[in-house]
């Protein structure tokens, strides 16, 4: 099944490069004109050229939002929205298709190890500041935020059994196909956040309204190259991967990500 896991998202990052490859249209769709100039109005982040990291980010202190509107316009043309949205909808039912079988035995456990629903829906933040509702599979107790928002936490007593298994490989994202087959995700790119926490790190942390300039991913690059943030300072340095995929968008970047997804998806590593 994991061997499944694998080939769908290596189709995909197959896909994914075509996009890129066929989209050269230098023009800018309504939405994101709207949000340059909402974040011009910010004067956020000093005019200095971007730093590469040694690690793969960007250093946040010494970026301009400019240089990510103008990199974030590549991939958002018309033609290569229109691109791009086509083949996410060829990828998200080949996911599918390929993982029904592990999809189908990880609801059944879902609903023998605790009570409550197989799939559930939180509101995140996506492109352009819009807000959507993401589909995963459910991996913590039922009113596990009884006492409002909070980030998972390593040994999070919250989690179930099947939860810390199914988080541990990824296998609770996989229903965000569906969130890509609605048009509000992509494959690559910077994972969606919760409302009440991108308030709380837009005022903390510079830069960060920058993520929303692309549509978020199921995967991203600041998820393969960096451990699960569960805090504002975790947020900060994973803004600096996001911004670095951002500024450096490229079929190369997209299928070295999916890459990286499947190791990780097929070993369990990282932390969630």
């Amino acid at each position: 099944m994991f061997a499944q896991y694998a080939f769908a998202f290596a189709a995909a990052a197959g896909a994914a490069a075509a996009a890129y490859a066929l989209s050269t249209d230098k023009g800018r769709t309504d939405r994101n004109k709207s949000f340059h100039r909402e974040a011009a109005e910010t004067g956020l982040g000093p005019r200095h050229a971007p730093r590469c990291l040694p690690s793969g980010g960007l250093d946040t202190d010494v970026i301009h939002w400019e240089d990510f509107a103008r990199a974030a316009d590549r991939g958002n043309t018309p033609s290569a929205a229109a691109v791009k949205r086509m083949l996410d909808v060829v990828m998200s039912l080949g996911l599918v298709a390929f993982l029904s079988p592990l999809l189908l035995l990880t609801a059944i456990a879902i609903k023998l190890d605790s009570p409550g629903p197989v799939l559930y829906r939180q509101r995140r933040v996506g492109l352009g500041g819009e807000e959507f509702e993401v589909f995963k599979f459910r991996s913590m107790i039922p009113d596990a935020e009884a006492n409002g928002p909070q980030y998972a936490a390593i040994g999070d007593k919250r989690i179930t059994r099947v939860g810390a298994v199914i988080r541990k490989f990824r296998i609770d994202e996989i229903p965000q196909a569906i969130n890509v087959l609605r048009g509000e995700m992509s494959f690559v790119g910077p994972r969606p956040e919760r409302p009440e926490f991108v308030r709380e790190l837009e005022r903390e942390i510079p830069l960060y309204h920058c993520r929303h300039l692309v549509k978020p991913g199921i995967t991203g690059w600041a998820q393969v190259k960096y451990e699960y943030a569960a805090s504002v300072e975790g947020a900060r340095t994973k803004l600096r991967y996001d911004l670095y995929y951002i500024r450096h968008l490229s079929p190369a970047l997209d299928l070295m990500i999916v890459l990286m997804t499947i190791r990780v998806a097929l070993f369990g590593l990282g932390s969630r």
